[in-house]
């Protein structure tokens, strides 16, 4: 597996609020990314470890946008799909129970991060069949950091 990289960054502060593109996530261990919509303020309940957080942080390959955007014929943005960090150049799928850096932090691939009917809804019913197993992945964050367009995705070596 080769490495990657950060190429857009995308946050939306309240559920359902239009995501915002950013130059900077800043993302705490067992909390999420600050301003998101699905940070928490405090720490993770007794029993709840951060590694069991599924939302803390999303990703998916700008190629497979890309890829559906042409196959369809549409023009749809990168940050209309809702996650949070667009990467270039590394299989996310391959991701899934493994560490990895990104930025400054230290994240783990938990599952894929399937489409649902809302984003069929809000993107394109097209995103269902065409994005399942393509459409990136939930990552928990261990170790707190920064992340900015441009930084290195790469496989923790334990």
């Amino acid at each position: 597996m080769h490495n990657g990289i950060v190429e857009s960054l995308f946050l939306a502060p309240q559920q359902d609020a239009p995501v915002q593109q950013q130059t900077s996530l800043q993302v705490l261990a067992g909390q999420g990314i600050r301003g998101d919509r699905y940070f928490l303020s405090q720490a993770p309940l007794s029993g709840t470890p951060a590694a069991n957080r599924k939302e803390d942080l999303t990703l998916i390959d700008a190629a497979q946008l890309e890829h559906f955007n042409e196959h369809f014929g549409l023009r749809i943005p990168h940050g209309d799909f809702r996650r949070n960090i667009i990467t270039r150049g590394i299989d996310l799928n391959a991701l899934v129970g493994k560490r990895f850096r990104v930025g400054t932090a230290l994240c783990e691939g938990m599952e894929l991060c399937e489409p649902c009917s809302k984003l069929a809804r809000t993107v394109s019913r097209q995103v269902l069949p065409h994005l399942v197993h393509r459409a990136g992945l939930r990552a928990a964050i261990i170790e707190s950091g920064e992340i900015k367009p441009g930084d290195s995705i790469e496989m923790n070596q334990i």
